[in-house]
């Protein structure tokens, strides 16, 4: 079958289909998302998907080549995986290399340095970006901005540059991938609802101001230990928050109005995507593909919408780790799958190898994976459409983030119940190893009793054997919370 690989740059999970107790505020409008609720009717829909990093870099390069940070060695917007970790398959050099047509468009890997200009090796013809001239020094002034008809006319849109190439290389694609001749992956990247949120002014009339609303919990978690914070630089940096001299410190926030702009904006730029997602996807069955064709979608991460007095990504808590994933397979997730169970952004790979039909990827060796050009860290998702409440699918899923200049490292394990996470000190090329026993503090969020994470129990004595316990299972890794199969 054809693949179909959406990514969106910053989108949490606030979407309809993910309403109910993984839902990333209780403070919400009504979401306008009917293209991704469409698509999630038909999909395996990953309610608890979890990334192994919350910023761009290296949540896409290790979505892309199924490996976690560790072995990547990518913790920034700098270094590139194949210069700092290895010659590792990514998932559209994959399809290429096995008869697929490989077109990439849009933000798949991060641009730039990080990924030697969007990875050529992985495509099979040259990739396009959108032209930004126009609208990179514009959104340098403006943290979001709505934009009007003649404006846009004049100056489209990144993300509409991009959803508009795309449908016409779908045309392209269509005759080869309908005879059988050339199947294709066709990778489109949106830029929003990352910053800064410039979207058409017709989809602000989605979220009226009257029904914005500020988050209930504008402030740090209590016993939150500073390590785990981080000043949101990114959203300070563009000129209209410049000057409202924010310093972004602990228990600090903007003005009410900033904040209910902001929130507003987000939302429309998130629904500004679904419709680009939805003309895409429209395009695909007006050519007579939709039933031949995977598509998958994801987030790269979560984002604060100034929840604890956060925003942006950059930190180990739930808003920041927890993103949208899902994947319709003609034929196996028509009626739609919701399921519950811990997943990982590294289980894409194997479950796009697996649904297409290609040889199942191997588990990555032990100590060997940095010298292993295809393999595995993650788990294919498949099992999860036979079962989607398996007693035997893992467990646990990591993440983690660096600070200090990588000199502490924030790692965090989502069970069922907790959040729990140990900065330790670090150590960086060419060991790439933690030093658990140089502990810098310990966060423990209990989701039955606090989904907002608004309580460290790390402080409290009554947590000690939750901890000890929970510290275990941390340090054994990935490996030991592989499904039983996996084992």
């Amino acid at each position: 079958m054809n693949v179909l690989f959406f990514v969106s740059d910053d989108m949490r999970p606030e979407l309809n289909s993910y309403l109910g107790p993984d839902f990333p505020s209780p403070v919400h409008p009504k979401m306008h998302s009917p293209n991704l609720d469409m698509l999630a009717s038909k999909s395996l829909v990953l309610k608890r998907a979890y990334v192994q990093q919350a910023v761009c870099s290296p949540s896409r390069t290790s979505l892309l080549t199924g490996r976690r940070p560790d072995t990547t060695h990518v913790y920034d917007l700098v270094k590139y995986f194949r210069k700092v970790g290895g010659n590792f398959t990514t998932i559209p050099q994959h399809f290429k290399d096995n008869g697929y047509m490989s077109v990439g468009m849009g933000k798949i890997f991060h641009p730039g340095s990080a990924s030697d200009n969007d990875d050529p090796i992985s495509w099979s013809v040259p990739y396009y970006r959108a032209n930004y001239r126009f609208w990179y020094p514009f959104g340098k002034k403006h943290s979001w901005f709505s934009v009007n008809e003649s404006m846009q006319k004049e100056h489209p849109l990144l993300d509409q540059q991009i959803a508009q190439h795309a449908t016409e290389t779908l045309k392209q694609l269509a005759p080869d991938a309908k005879s059988g001749k050339k199947p294709f992956f066709l990778g489109v990247g949106f830029h929003r609802p990352h910053l800064p949120f410039i979207v058409p002014e017709q989809f602000f009339d989605f979220y009226p101001p009257e029904d914005i609303r500020l988050p209930d919990n504008d402030y740090a978690p209590v016993g939150m230990p500073p390590v785990a914070w981080s000043n949101y630089g990114e959203l300070r940096d563009y000129g209209d928050i410049a000057k409202l001299n924010a310093s972004g410190a602990i228990n600090s926030t903007l003005p009410p109005q900033v904040i209910k702009d902001l929130r507003r904006a987000y939302y429309s730029a998130l629904s500004f995507t679904d419709a680009l997602i939805g003309t895409v996807m429209d395009e695909l069955k007006n050519l007579g593909l939709a039933d031949n064709t995977i598509i998958s979608f994801w987030g790269d991460h979560g984002w604060q919408l100034g929840e604890h007095g956060e925003w942006c990504k950059h930190t180990n808590f739930e808003d920041a780790t927890h993103a949208p994933m899902m994947v319709h397979i003609p034929g196996k997730t028509d009626k739609g799958i919701a399921t519950d169970a811990l997943t990982e952004f590294v289980d894409l790979f194997p479950t796009l190898v697996e649904a297409a039909g290609l040889s199942p990827l191997e588990l990555c060796p032990e100590g060997k994976s940095t010298e292993t050009t295809l393999c595995r860290e993650g788990t294919s998702l498949m099992p999860l459409i036979d079962d989607p409440n398996s007693k035997t699918w893992k467990t646990k899923a990591f993440s983690q983030y660096p600070r200090e200049n990588g000199k502490i490292m924030g790692y965090a394990m989502r069970t069922d119940r907790y959040r729990y996470t140990e900065w330790v000190e670090f150590e960086g090329a060419p060991k790439y190893k933690p030093n658990w026993s140089a502990l810098n503090a310990t966060e423990l969020y209990d989701h039955m009793t606090d989904p907002e994470e608004n309580h460290n129990l790390a402080v409290d004595s009554s947590s000690h054997s939750v901890v000890q316990e929970l510290s275990k299972q941390l340090h054994a890794g990935w490996r030991n919370a592989l499904p039983l199969e996996n084992e």
